[in-house]
């Protein structure tokens, strides 16, 4: 393994216990406000992970060319479900982009950060959940599958916990 290919996936792991840990300290903060800034953090790094494992991607496998990363995702995706299709790149590009702003939003506006409605961080997470299990579990290949598994038990159990609580509340 080379260490752009090392980079690239240590940032993805990186990125992956960022917005896992992330959460699940959110989930069980109850407003507990150092709970809350540790969860803020983790996310935020997490965050920061996933751009950078989206440079590393770009500069070490695509060499920054939109076009080859989109063949390469339709060749992933063909292999996989039998359809030629690189809109799953798209759907990268959304979530780091929604990811950015809820960190943003988050560090510049926290009290209406957590004023938003329940189901629109609902509808985030299902998002980020539905692109980890595709990212690790359906794509993935080694020991991301099992760390992508991993995390997603780990989350589902903690909601299942925390889910009669106010997970989402200010100090």
């Amino acid at each position: 393994m080379n260490a752009g290919e090392l980079l690239t996936r240590v940032t993805i792991w990186g990125a992956l216990l960022g917005y896992g840990w992330g959460v699940a300290l959110l989930l069980s903060a109850r407003g507990d406000g150092r709970r809350l800034e540790a969860a803020r953090i983790a996310w935020t790094l997490g965050c920061a992970l996933f751009v950078a494992h989206f440079f590393c991607a770009f500069q070490f496998y695509h060499h920054w060319s939109h076009e080859d990363a989109y063949a390469e995702t339709a060749r992933q995706t063909e292999g996989m479900t039998g359809i030629r299709s690189g809109g799953g790149l798209y759907l990268n590009y959304l979530f780091g982009l929604v990811w950015i702003m809820l960190v943003l939003w988050w560090w510049l506006a926290p009290v209406k950060f957590f004023a938003q409605s329940g189901w629109s961080l609902s509808l985030w997470n299902c998002f980020a959940l539905f692109m980890i299990f595709n990212g690790t579990v359906v794509f993935g290949k080694g020991p991301v599958r099992w760390f992508g598994g991993a995390i997603l038990v780990g989350l589902a159990v903690q909601w299942w916990r925390q889910r009669r609580g106010r997970a989402f509340s200010m100090p």
